[in-house]
């Protein structure tokens, strides 16, 4: 079980977390596996990614309790910068958009077009029944839209006020 989905929770927590911290998680997460074995589904990896999002939430808590900010969406802030092709600056505006999502629309959004779960699987991994699942995803991908949209127009250039001297400024 762990070579089969060891890169999948890996992978996971990379996104959820960035790479310092994916390590870490995924020890923890096949570790909470071998004590709880008898408790695994047949299909494991939603079981194993809520795990993985359980320990996640944990270290997310002690780094609050430790005043340290969570390394959440970090993954979107390392995007490489530049236009160096089309592909890319839409890659960028994608990450930039996922990036202004709510850490709740990303992590749905990646269990089912990252990770590739159905909505029910997700469902299993978030803690929510299949038909809110479909309910969630359904509102990040219009949050998502709107989010890329935004970032396609670019907002009016702001002119710069004229320096004036005031008296004071003047009397010097």
């Amino acid at each position: 079980m762990y070579d089969d989905f060891r890169q999948r929770v890996w992978a996971y927590a990379v996104s959820q977390a960035g790479r310092t911290a994916a390590d870490d998680v995924v020890s923890e997460t096949f570790t909470v596996a071998w004590r709880r074995f008898h408790e695994i589904p047949q299909e494991p990896l939603p079981w194993l990614l809520g795990v993985a999002r359980n320990v996640l939430r944990a270290h997310h808590r002690a780094d609050a309790r430790r005043s340290v900010p969570a390394g959440t969406g970090t993954w979107a802030k390392e995007a490489v910068t530049g236009d160096i092709a089309d592909d890319v600056t839409e890659r960028l505006t994608m990450l930039r958009a996922l990036d202004r999502l709510s850490q709740t629309d990303r992590e749905v959004l990646l269990l089912v077009a990252w990770h590739g779960l159905t909505p029910a699987q997700a469902g299993t991994v978030v803690g929510c029944s299949t038909a809110t699942m479909r309910v969630r995803l359904h509102r990040a991908r219009g949050r998502l839209r709107k989010a890329a949209d935004s970032r396609q127009t670019k907002p009016p250039a702001r002119r710069l006020q004229p320096f004036r001297r005031t008296n004071q400024e003047a009397a010097l």
